[in-house]
């Protein structure tokens, strides 16, 4: 009977000290929440399952039944259900129904927060109570510690003389004082009202005080979402001037929310912005809104004295704004919904006030529908392009008015599961509606080239795919393949495309056959050989693989005049990365036709040292038929190509990596008669200490028919260097040969350890027409767990 009241006692009394224990680690917690309180926070109490048992050990287990208490003495160790508690002596007293803990107390509660006390007293309803010289170290590194605790009618818990930082302690010197932390002659957490209330608060940088607040209050960590103003940023552009960002959260409810924020500009006057988002069990969305009536429209006027980003004559109160909506809904396991849709005042507002999730120079707007199993695909989604440039909407040169409406873009892929005879069947569908509201001709008289149609146009394209691979006992590696494809067509020219097309054929003296339906097809035949062989040296090993590809295919249809559209095959990039491709056209509007061969060596090695070498050199050959590359369409995507010829251009490449941090590779495309240079790229980089280095050259010979008259070079330096440990400086430039002029470049100034990031940049951009300059500054401190406050991050990406 006394064992079965003493085991009694025993799991009632320490269970209580456990949860008490618990309840000071959660209070402590509550600092690491500072800056954000719509984040979501887990409920640091120990949870005990049902039916653990407790497992207790010490040197010396006393009941005193006079007394009414229950005492373990020496290394007393409990385990209690996932979680631990370690101390030199434990008491529960009934009579007075208070539980006492001492001597190097240590509480680990199951989801690994540590606690650590000299002297732990409180009563078994947890209601009141007090601790000495109290620590605690949170699952995230989040430390905090008092010199004491107590706790008052089950609702206030109070600190004395607090402190709290997320810097891990130095292990070399434990004594030395954080890189910053906060100290407070009180910290009171109320259970009541979820807040943790700071008084007489400094917070330290580096062992200096740098800021006194009398007082502040926070939400503690059972709080998921409270309203309340979040960090605000600052910063710096050339045309808006200095700005001050200041966000306020509202916590609707557990589902959806709603941010207001107030941006202050020195040039532009008042920004208001307001976002509200929405959360589902399957999903979520969100929809943003903002506006500002310009102080200064005439940052934004051109010397005409029309504005940029409307075309209108000058308006000293111009109202500029937007809206925006993104959301993303799981319809099944494998099927997603969404869309990201833009709409504003002007083409260049989003981009030019940094609204968040909106600010890309090239914004899709778009409704999707996609699906995933396997290796089976479905894409479907209307898309809208929105280029934020700050040129004129009349000015020919704009982008913004003659990006196309896709409506609707589809992608199928099918991979069956089982091999057919013997191989892998691949099955494509691709299908495209398109609508241009003004034409693109070009920027170069006579017409040479006509990126896009004013009008309607659509395209379906089905294709199928089969190849198999085999390898002989030589180490021959044989893939031969089989392909069919079939495409239909529908063209709804405006007469000032018609114009255009016509004006270029005359230009180029070739035929304008441009139809308003048509099918095609084309069928392929192909065969890839492999041969790799691997010689070994005393320190070294070399694989050499010859390879080559022949693909047989009737004559493109319709090539050699402007009878067939081209919206999404208008890049071509001959090189060493794209020899071996089967079709080397980027999209599905034009194709490879005739008899083609692709040539080559492919090398790697390997060195006992560490260092690595690869390279790739060959040659592409038409052997027969109708050279596609040869042959002009409405973009001339084939002209300096190095594929026009019967004998394409050479190509080739060469990289090596050490282990001492330093890469570089150089590529290029050379001429296949003169060897000249025709393209060229040349990548060196060192990344180690104190030092970093990059640095990139590219070179572009003159495409005159493909809308480039010059050539273009461009050189792009990169260099960080370690000042100390934590400290770096860095910068980066890319200059125009070509142009004579240093298109961009920036300079900044880091540090960062492990709970404090400080970062400055300061970058300058100048446009290759205007030459005009625009400057940004950007600047952000980073405090783990209480939050950032600086720039946006487009500001600092400018030059990272």
């Amino acid at each position: 009977m006394r064992e079965a009241v003493l085991r009694s006692y025993r799991q009632a009394g320490l269970a209580r000290l456990y949860a008490a224990s618990a309840l000071a680690c959660l209070v402590a917690c509550g600092v690491t929440i500072v800056p954000a309180v719509a984040q979501q926070v887990t409920d640091l109490a120990p949870k005990v399952p049902s039916g653990s048992q407790m497992l207790l050990a010490a040197d010396t287990l006393v009941y005193d039944n006079d007394n009414q208490t229950v005492t373990a003495v020496g290394g007393v160790q409990i385990d209690y259900g996932g979680n631990r508690l370690v101390a030199q002596r434990v008491e529960y007293n009934r009579k007075t129904k208070r539980l006492v803990a001492s001597g190097n107390v240590q509480v680990v509660n199951a989801d690994g927060t540590k606690v650590y006390s000299d002297h732990v007293d409180l009563t078994d309803d947890f209601a009141d109570g007090f601790a000495n010289a109290l620590r605690v170290e949170t699952v995230d590194k989040a430390y905090f510690a008092a010199e004491s605790a107590e706790r008052m009618g089950g609702v206030l818990t109070t600190f004395h003389n607090g402190v709290y930082t997320a810097c891990e302690p130095c292990e070399d010197k434990p004594d030395k004082a954080p890189t910053w932390r906060v100290k407070a002659r009180k910290i009171i957490w109320n259970g009541e009202k979820k807040t943790v209330r700071f008084e007489n608060a400094n917070f330290e940088f580096f062992g200096f005080p740098l800021a006194y607040l009398p007082a502040f209050e926070i939400a503690d960590p059972t709080v998921k979402r409270k309203s309340g103003f979040l960090i605000p940023s600052i910063g710096y552009k050339s045309d808006l001037g200095y700005s001050v960002k200041i966000p306020y959260y509202f916590a609707l409810s557990p589902t959806y929310d709603l941010t207001v924020t107030g941006s202050g500009y020195t040039k532009q006057g008042f920004l208001g912005e307001a976002e509200w988002r929405q959360r589902f069990n399957n999903g979520e969305y969100s929809v943003k809104i903002a506006g500002i009536q310009q102080r200064d429209p005439g940052a934004f006027v051109d010397s005409n004295g029309y504005n940029v980003d409307s075309g209108a004559p000058g308006d000293p109160n111009k109202f500029r704004g937007m809206m925006g909506t993104q959301g993303q809904f799981a319809i099944n396991p494998r099927w997603d919904f969404g869309w990201n849709i833009l709409l504003q005042t002007d083409k260049d507002f989003s981009r030019t006030y940094d609204i968040k999730d909106y600010s890309d120079v090239i914004h899709r707007s778009e409704i999707y529908l996609t699906g995933l199993n396997d290796r089976n695909y479905f894409d479907l989604r209307a898309m809208r392009f929105d280029v934020q440039e700050n040129t004129l909407s009349s000015d020919p040169t704009a982008r913004a008015g003659q990006q196309p409406w896709v409506l609707p873009s589809l992608d199928y892929a099918y991979i069956p599961d089982m091999a057919v005879a013997g191989g892998q069947l691949s099955i494509n569908l691709n299908a495209r509606v398109i609508r241009r509201d003004s034409l693109d001709d070009g920027t170069t008289t006579p017409t040479i080239r006509v990126p896009g149609i004013e009008g309607d146009s659509g395209r379906l394209t089905a294709e199928a795919e089969w190849k198999r691979t085999f390898t002989t006992e030589d180490g021959l590696v044989l893939t031969p393949m089989f392909a069919l494809r079939g495409d239909a067509s529908y063209l709804n020219a405006s007469s000032a495309s018609l114009d255009a097309i016509n004006n270029m054929a005359t230009t180029l003296g070739v035929a304008d056959d441009m139809r308003s339906s048509l099918a095609t097809y084309m069928a392929t035949a192909g065969l890839e050989v492999r041969w790799p062989l691997l010689f070994s040296a005393a320190n070294s090993s070399h694989v050499f693989e010859p390879m080559a590809q022949v693909f047989a295919r009737p004559n493109e249809q319709y090539v050699g005049g402007l009878a067939v559209p081209n919206e999404d095959a208008q890049s071509l990039v001959f090189d060493a990365t794209t020899l071996f491709e089967e079709d080397k056209f980027s999209g599905y509007d034009r194709v490879e036709g005739g008899t083609r061969a692709n040539v080559g060596l492919r090398y790697s090695g390997s060195y006992d040292n560490g260092w690595s070498t690869n390279g790739l050199f060959g040659q592409s050959y038409q052997l027969a038929g109708r050279n596609s590359f040869d042959a002009p369409d409405l973009v001339n995507v084939g002209a300096y190509s190095g594929l026009q010829t019967s004998s394409s251009d050479y190509v080739g490449l060469i990289g090596l990596n050490s282990p001492n941090g330093f890469s570089g590779s150089v590529s290029g495309r050379f001429d296949e008669q003169t060897f000249e240079i025709r393209r060229a790229e040349l990548k060196a980089a060192y990344s180690g200490l104190p030092v970093s280095l990059s640095a990139k050259y590219a070179f572009i010979q003159a495409q005159p028919l493909y809308g480039f008259t010059e050539d273009r070079q461009e050189v792009t330096l990169g260099a960080s260097t370690h000042l100390a440990e934590a400290w770096r400086v860095f910068g980066t430039g890319t200059y125009d040969i070509q142009s004579s002029l240093l298109v961009k470049d920036g300079v900044g100034f880091a540090y960062n350890d492990s709970c404090f990031t400080y970062l400055m940049t300061f970058s300058q951009s100048r446009d290759l027409t205007t030459r005009q300059v625009s400057q940004t500054i950007g600047f952000n401190l980073s405090f783990r767990t209480i939050g950032d406050f600086g720039s946006s991050q487009s500001s600092i990406d400018t030059i990272q």
